[in-house]
């Protein structure tokens, strides 16, 4: 499995807030090992599942299937195949933390963020009526009134369209999330949330989370 820096303060073993962030944070990037052994990244919107039909499990519950696609031309899916196992990272919001929260001056700057990493197995889809399924379900995330205008647009052009992609199930087979918050510092905690609730979406999306977190007051 590849790993990231947890220190336990900002180590995350709550399921439901990992696939909240790969929800509402879908651009994910995919990452294998090409022909000659390095890293190759994709990045590309995913679509989560939830099976419980019990083949898979992560944290004991029901498995969680991330669906995806590429262009046919990129050799990612010919990664995939050759390597099955990959890694998908998922960035959800994220913003400078000011050494102006604290009350005194000894401090430095950070980086708050959350993050989610997922070890996969891959598999191929390439049946051309299981690839539009797969496509529906991102249309449905994303733009649902687009599925009936891809209908209409009839099958002579989606049999045209479905070959020039190849669709991927990645079947996480563990999972990791990291919640930085400065949690260890609750002296920041009430100015940190007051200053992220001020600014950008990204740091008002943070000092959301602060105050399900119970950070902050």
């Amino acid at each position: 499995m590849a790993r990231m820096y947890q220190p336990p303060q900002f180590k995350s073993t709550d399921r439901a807030t990992a696939v909240r962030l790969m929800r509402e944070h879908p651009f994910a990037s995919l990452i294998s090992v090409d022909d000659a052994g390095l890293p190759f990244v994709t990045h590309l919107p995913l679509h989560l599942e939830e099976r419980a039909d019990g083949t898979d499990s992560v944290n004991g519950q029901g498995g969680l299937v991330l669906l995806g696609h590429c262009a046919k031309p990129n050799p990612h899916w010919r990664y995939l195949q050759a390597r099955p196992v990959a890694v998908v990272t998922f960035v959800g919001p994220h913003a400078y933390l000011s050494p102006k929260v604290y009350p005194d001056l000894a401090r430095v700057p950070s980086w708050n963020y959350m993050a989610v990493h997922c070890t996969v197995q891959a598999t191929l889809v390439e049946d051309g009526p299981a690839k539009d399924r797969l496509l529906k379900k991102l249309i449905g995330d994303h733009e649902p009134p687009y599925a009936d205008q891809w209908r209409a647009l009839g099958e002579d052009f989606a049999n045209r369209m479905l070959p020039g992609i190849m669709a991927f199930e990645l079947r996480v087979t563990e999972l990791q999330c990291k919640v930085k918050l400065n949690q260890h510092r609750p002296e920041s905690h009430a100015a940190l949330k007051a200053a992220y609730a001020a600014g950008n979406d990204n740091q008002r999306a943070l000092a959301a989370w602060m105050g399900e977190l119970g950070l902050g007051g």
